[in-house]
This record gives structure tokens, C-alpha cells and sequence, in this order.
């Protein structure tokens, strides 16, 4: 493959029918039609690998699966802008979750169809030649999707039409559900076993399935699966299945299995490890980094290849990459005067195709609890600096923006002081600070910003943020090399890779199951730390102290606040440590949803939020402080089956009734 990448071409389908049709992205060789014997070469086999790649383009970065998994949480609720699509997740009074329209249908439509293509690779394999670590590769992602689907509908069918875990070719149209027992000892674990039995430390090309990959979600199967065995506040199930393992083990075996497993993957971390810094980790000009384990690729070279337009996009449910436009708010409303003593609205911060910026949808609005709570420390911690754009600055040389026939040096902004091209227009406050004006009386903040005496910039304390105007996700936004001195292309699919799965999460799943009972050793190696949840956290959060670059006021800071973070971290760590701990790590990449399922924790953090916009939501001026309720059910921790899928069914009504999860 060139460069050695992976890299996609077109969509073409074998068969179509209910649960599966076997796709094949192929690398630089489009076909029309490709028929079930075509699994039986080695170009076929081949083909259904890259394949498994490819479908993950359909899920992450998506920005309807990322709202799916994100909203309704701590992290998430409804933005000024969002649709139905988004605001029936919430349950905050909104709209109502149900079948036809809450977008539970991106993984299905993604998953199934993938998995009998992995199962058509895992048959036909050694048949043809390639090598049991390629076979692995397979194995590996037919479980990845059985893992994503448990985790968000319970109990899912093994059998697409030819028996359990079989390639399937047929058009059945009727459908069994397994339960989650069976999905997991038949499906998930013996698959992952495999994988991390005969995948190679490194991957066979850029990108590609490992050793380390495969180690992470066995122990994260393992993890989750021990909750539900334990299920400490009785969320019910479904189909109905006793609280038993079929392998004889209790929860307290898979807590144990996960901590070894995880600790494993720390100690044999092949060509994998953490990034010195998190601003690192997470920058636009160092993606692909060894801390990222597992990737939905894209690339600026190729539309064809990027799976999405490269000047404009409209998303949707598509293999475009757009899910940072949903945390990303309208800043280009932000004017700026021309002038020193009279206002004349000047738009000063255009959309760039720069990971600060990028397209604007507001969809997701963080409630102020993620900044007042999860993120109170900015000082010593850096993922706050390195999660949230908190500045925006000017850009009206790039967009050869003219005033009075001439592009300026200066325009005019807060308290008509000067500001020149690259300086902050609008801050978000670390605090609430006494004295700000949000009058505008005078110098006319059109988007609800207030002044401070003697600064240029206009200014939101945390306590104003609303759903209207908020610090955005600076983490997922877009980079290009090819904008040449411009704004380049903002309105074009993303082309970065979205990131699935990190090196990091391993030390989160071993403290989890060290938290959860799971006897705990000394870690050896380069992380080496003594094994408990406080000491593998604490190599998280020692990280965490570390800055090389301030993201807030754009200059290099070169600072190390390590041992002030490790003194912070508490003596004993408990779940709810450590679910704060994920959110900082990992806040707005879409984990949020599956951790407070699994640990059962969602109606506790999701219940209430706070929130600016009360009176209004759509005034960017209202700044009145709301509290607000979501009902979520105990139902509700299962997803409703698409309403679609249910209606391809050949079954009854009452069949197709007791095939949906309850509550829906």
C-alpha cells in the first residue's frame, strides 16, 4: 500500500439484507460488485481487512455518533443550534428519545454489516494463504463491534443468517437476540484472545491492529463486564439473562483478568507509550503519535481518500469528519470597531481551517460544571489549556479583510483600545472576576461579552458561559497544511484522524479494577509506578503537569508542575476520582456516555446541570443562571433498537415488539 498507509476507496456491496451485506473498501482498485466467492482469494481476504478500517470513518468522527455519546452527560447538553437529532438524546424536556430519529441506527448501520465481513475474512483466511496475524486483524474488529454494540444496546444477534459467527451471503430477514452473557464469552473475549495472541508489538502498516490495541479492549471488556455481572443499582437488561457468567467466573475474576491484562499491555507496551505533554498528544501537527492506538484516518491529499469534501462538507451520516463542528460556537458573530471612538462592526475572527477555529455549529454546549468542577485546577493541571480554545484572535490579514479600501494594522475592540491581527478579541475567563460589564453600553459586545478596565479584549466569566457562547473543543479541531497564507478550507470535511483509542486509557482500567477489588502489583518498565489506583492515576496526572506550550496566550511555557499534581491527588481514589479524572483526559472524544453506563453512574452526573440562557437561549445577552433536569430512566441505559432495522424485519408485530429494548 503507498506510504504505507491504509487507504479507502469506494463502497461496494456484496449482498444486501437485514443484518449484514459484506462491504469492501479496497486500496486503489475499485469494483462494482464483488461476490461471496471473492472472499475466497487472497485479494478478497485482503480487501475485507482494509474494509474493517475503513467502516470506522462511519462512526467516529461523525458528529451525530459523537453527540450520541456525549450528550445527556456532564460533559454535553443541547447547543443554540441543535435539531431534533441532537436534542432528543438530552431528556431534558426537549424531545423524546425514540426508535425512528435519535441516531442509535450510525453504530448498527456501521457495526453489523463490518462484522460479517470480518467473519467472511476470518473463514476464508488461512484458506487462501494470509497469515494468522492478518486473520487476527479481523478478529480483532469483529470484536471491537460486538464490544460498541453491547455496551450501547445489550444482547445482539451472533447469528446473521448462517449460524452463530458465520459469514453469511443469504437475504434472511428474520433476527434472534443473544443475550449479553453469550455476546461476550462467544463472541467478544474469545475473539480478543486471539487477537492479542497473534498480533504483531507493531502494526503491519501505519495505523494498524497490535498487540497493545487488542490488550486494551480485553481489559476494557473485561472491566465493563464485570460491572454488569455486579450491577450494583439494578439497571435492568436485555433480553432478559440472570446476572451469571456461562464460564463459571464472578465479577471479581473479570475485575482481576482486567487489572492483569491492562498492567500487561503497560509493562509490554511494544512501540506505544504516552507523550511527553498533553498539549503534545493532542496537537494537529503531531497526529499519529505512538499514544494513539487505534485511529478513523483521513487525509488533505485526496477527497477520494479522506471519505469527505475537501472545501465543503455538509455532513451528516457519512463517512465525512465534522464532529468538532458540534462543540465549536458561532464565534464569527464576534465584531470588532474600525474605529477608537465610535463603533462600525468589523468581523475580526472569520472561520480558518486552524485547530482553534475551524466550522461553527453549536450543537454541544458543556455545562458550567465541566468548568467550575472537572477543570477547577487551570493553573498546575494543562488539559484545560489544552482542551478549550479560551481565546479567539484575530485573523482579518488572512481573510484580506479591507476597511476603507485597505487592509488595517489595527481595529478597535474592547474599552476602543487597539488590536492587531493575531491579538485576542474575545476571552473565556478561568474565574468569575469581580467588575466586568456586560452592559455594553458603550462598546456594543454584539455576542454578550463584557469589559474589564484596560484591556482590549472582550470577556465571559465561567458563570455567564451558556449555550449560545462557550470555550470550544480545541483537541478535535482542524489541521491543514495547505491553507498557504489564508483561511484555507474551513468548511470542508476534517481531515485529521479522529482518535478511537489511547495508550493512556490502560492506566484508567487498571486503577478502575484496582478500585473494584482487583488485587494489585508493582508495575516494572517505563511507567513503572507500585500498581494501586492512586499510583497508576498518579502517572496520568504527572503527565498532566507538565506544559510546553500555553494554548490561552499562545507562547511557549515551559513549566513542570508534576509533583504539585501527585501531592493533589487524593489518598484513596474511588470511582467518582477517577470518572472526573477520565472527563479530564478524555473530555468531548465521546467516552463520556460508556463510562457513566458502566459504571451506572449516568443518572447521578446527568441528572442536573448549569447552565447560562436560562430566560432565552437564543439572546446572547442573557446571562440568567438555570438549573436544569433531565429524566433519564433505568431503561434508558440501553439504547432503542432503529426503528429501520425493525422494519426490515419478515416477523410479526408482536415479534418485532419484543425484539426492541423496553421503554421504547
Amino acid at each position: 500500500m503507498n506510504r504505507n498507509y491504509i487507504k479507502f476507496l469506494g463502497l461496494s456491496v456484496l449482498a444486501v439484507f437485514f443484518l449484514s451485506s459484506c462491504k469492501k473498501i479496497l486500496d486503489e482498485n475499485p469494483r462494482s460488485i464483488f461476490t461471496p466467492d471473492y472472499f475466497k482469494t487472497e485479494a478478497g481476504v485482503q480487501g475485507g481487512i482494509t474494509s474493517c478500517y475503513g467502516h470506522l470513518r462511519l462512526m467516529f468522527g461523525n458528529g451525530y455518533f459523537l453527540n450520541a455519546n456525549q450528550i445527556s452527560t456532564d460533559e454535553s447538553t443541547w447547543g443554540q443550534n441543535s435539531d431534533g437529532n441532537v436534542k432528543t438524546l438530552d431528556f431534558s424536556g426537549v424531545g423524546e428519545i425514540q426508535a425512528q430519529t435519535s441516531n442509535t441506527g450510525i453504530l448498527w448501520g456501521a457495526a453489523f454489516p463490518n462484522i460479517n465481513t470480518a467473519s467472511g475474512v476470518i473463514e476464508n483466511g488461512a484458506a487462501v494463504g494470509v497469515s494468522e496475524a492478518l486473520v487476527a486483524e479481523a478478529r480483532f474488529f469483529r470484536a471491537f463491534d460486538y464490544f460498541l454494540l453491547v455496551q450501547t444496546f445489550g444482547g445482539v444477534p451472533l447469528d446473521l443468517g448462517a449460524g452463530e459467527l458465520k459469514f453469511n451471503t443469504s437475504t434472511i430477514r428474520t433476527s434472534k437476540r443473544n443475550t449479553v452473557p453469550e455476546v461476550y464469552t462467544k463472541g467478544i473475549f474469545p475473539d480478543l484472545l486471539i487477537a492479542v495472541d497473534k498480533l504483531p508489538a507493531s502494526g503491519r502498516v501505519t495505523g494498524g491492529a497490535t498487540k497493545t490495541l487488542a490488550r486494551l479492549y480485553l481489559a476494557k471488556a473485561y472491566l465493563t463486564y464485570a460491572w454488569w455481572l455486579q450491577n450494583p443499582n439494578n439497571i435492568p437488561t436485555y433480553p432478559a439473562a440472570q446476572r451469571t457468567d456461562p464460564n463459571g467466573h464472578d465479577a471479581s475474576w473479570y475485575f482481576k483478568e482486567a487489572y492483569n491484562i491492562a498492567a500487561a499491555g503497560l509493562e509490554s507496551p511494544g512501540s506505544f507509550g504516552l507523550q511527553p505533554t498533553f498539549y503534545d498528544l493532542n496537537l494537529g501537527s503531531n497526529d499519529r503519535n505512538n499514544e494513539i492506538l487505534l485511529y478513523a484516518d483521513h487525509t488533505q491529499a485526496s477527497a477520494t481518500y479522506n471519505g469527505g469534501d475537501l472545501s465543503y462538507s455538509t455532513g451528516g451520516f457519512s463517512t465525512d469528519s465534522f464532529a468538532q463542528w458540534f462543540e465549536q460556537w458561532n464565534y464569527t458573530n464576534i465584531r470588532t470597531s474600525s474605529s477608537n471612538t465610535s463603533w462600525s462592526a468589523v468581523s475580526s475572527v472569520q472561520r480558518a481551517a486552524t485547530q482553534p477555529l475551524g466550522r461553527p455549529w453549536t450543537m454541544l454546549a458543556p455545562p458550567q460544571g465541566v468548568f467550575k468542577s472537572t477543570f477547577a485546577d487551570k493553573s498546575n493541571d494543562s488539559r484545560y489549556d489544552a482542551t478549550f480554545v479560551t481565546r479567539y484572535r484575530s485573523n482579518w490579514k488572512e481573510a484580506a479583510l479591507k476597511v476603507n479600501n485597505a487592509i488595517p494594522e489595527n481595529l478597535y475592540n474592547a474599552n476602543f483600545l487597539p488590536v492587531a491581527n493575531g491579538d485576542a478579541i474575545l476571552s473565556f475567563l478561568n474565574e468569575d472576576v469581580a467588575g466586568v460589564d456586560y452592559s455594553n453600553s458603550k462598546f456594543n459586545s454584539n455576542v454578550g461579552a463584557g469589559v474589564l478596565p484596560g484591556r482590549a479584549d472582550f470577556v465571559i466569566e465561567p458563570s455567564a458561559f451558556s449555550r449560545i457562547c462557550y470555550p470550544a473543543n480545541w483537541k478535535l479541531g482542524p489541521y491543514r497544511t495547505d491553507n498557504n497564507g489564508g483561511l484555507g478550507q474551513p468548511n470542508g470535511s476534517l481531515t485529521r484522524p479522529f482518535p478511537i483509542a489511547k495508550f493512556s486509557e490502560l492506566f484508567f482500567i487498571a486503577a478502575e479494577a484496582a478500585v473494584k477489588g482487583a488485587a494489585t502489583r508493582a508495575i516494572g518498565g517505563t511507567y513503572a509506578n507500585d500498581g494501586t489506583a492512586r499510583g497508576l492515576i498518579n502517572v496520568i496526572r504527572s503527565r498532566a503537569g507538565k506544559w510546553r506550550f500555553d494554548n490561552g496566550n499562545n507562547i511557549a511555557k515551559v513549566q513542570d508542575n508534576s509533583a504539585v499534581m501527585v501531592a493533589a491527588t487524593p489518598g484513596s481514589i474511588d470511582i467518582d476520582y477517577l470518572l472526573a479524572e477520565r472527563s479530564r483526559e478524555y473530555f468531548g472524544e465521546g467516552y463520556r456516555w460508556w463510562d457513566l453506563v458502566r459504571t451506572q453512574k449516568w443518572t447521578d452526573y446527568g441528572r442536573t446541570f448549569v447552565i447560562a440562557g436560562k430566560t432565552n437561549p437564543n439572546d446572547w445577552k442573557d446571562h440568567t443562571v438555570g438549573t436544569f433536569t433531565r429524566n433519564i430512566a433505568a431503561t434508558n441505559y440501553l439504547r432503542p433498537i432503529p426503528q429501520s432495522q425493525l422494519d426490515a424485519l419478515d416477523m410479526t408485530a408482536a415479534e418485532k415488539k419484543a425484539y426492541q429494548n423496553p421503554g421504547y
